[in-house]
């Protein structure tokens, strides 16, 4: 067995850190367009857009988004259950562990549900909420209807991922960029998550704040596809 970790740990390590790298990318084409929702709605549907054509294709929502997380989530899991006990990463309690499952098992799946599947079902009365339909003013629609269990998705979402994202560097850092790994931990952890909300998660929502205070644009029809959308997802429906 020992042999089988001391090939198969750092290969699982390399492909762990190399899907990290997409999946980073993914994050910052996407979180941009929240971001830019500090900019009103227009100039955050065209960020989304824009950003769409990165991962939102035929080829780059498999291969770069979806495939990577789905490697990445294998590579971990493998790691924890070959690793020795008692040693890294076997510890489930810890902010890196418990953000990644928080994350991959609740949020991201909920929201790739809510955001991506549900509103491409042909089945009346969604019928297939088109991309160019489904811009920001879906997001405005389940702030304004349903606000406290938007909120909740989305810094939930946001929060675990950022965060994980964060702790995760930090282990690339060590192994990687010496100079930079002693640099950012010599911070206490509590400064570094200061340093992240003021940099990443106070603008992302602070645009959605600024979004969810907006008018929806969408004409009526769609406004009630949008809703028939939303509650398709059990949370929109307690």
């Amino acid at each position: 067995m020992d042999k089988v970790r001391s090939v198969a740990l750092p290969a699982l390590t390399g492909i762990s850190h190399a899907s990290s790298a997409f999946i980073g990318t993914f994050l910052l084409v996407h979180l941009a367009a929240p971001i830019a929702g500090n900019a009103g709605s227009n100039i955050a549907s065209q960020m989304m857009l824009l950003g769409r054509e990165y991962y939102q294709t035929a080829f780059g929502e498999k291969f770069l988004v979806l495939g990577p997380i789905a490697v990445h989530a294998t590579a971990s899991c493998m790691k924890r259950l070959l690793s020795p006990p008692g040693k890294p990463p076997r510890r489930l309690t810890g902010g890196f562990s418990a953000s990644g499952y928080f994350a991959g098992l609740f949020f991201v799946p909920i929201h790739y549900l809510t955001h991506r599947a549900y509103p491409a079902s042909p089945a009346a009365p969604i019928s297939c909420v088109g991309p160019s339909e489904l811009d920001y003013d879906f997001v405005k629609t389940g702030l304004q209807k349903w606000p406290k269990r938007s909120w909740a998705l989305y810094i939930g979402l946001t929060a675990f991922v950022v965060f994980h994202a964060v702790d995760g560097l930090q282990v690339i850092f060590k192994q990687s960029l010496k100079g930079v790994a002693e640099r950012w931990t010599r911070m206490r952890r509590n400064k570094r998550m200061g340093v992240v909300t003021l940099g990443v998660l106070l603008p992302v929502f602070s645009g959605l704040a600024v979004l969810g205070r907006e008018d929806v644009m969408a004409f009526g029809n769609v406004v009630s596809r949008y809703e028939a959308a939303l509650r398709s997802n059990f949370i929109y429906r307690i």
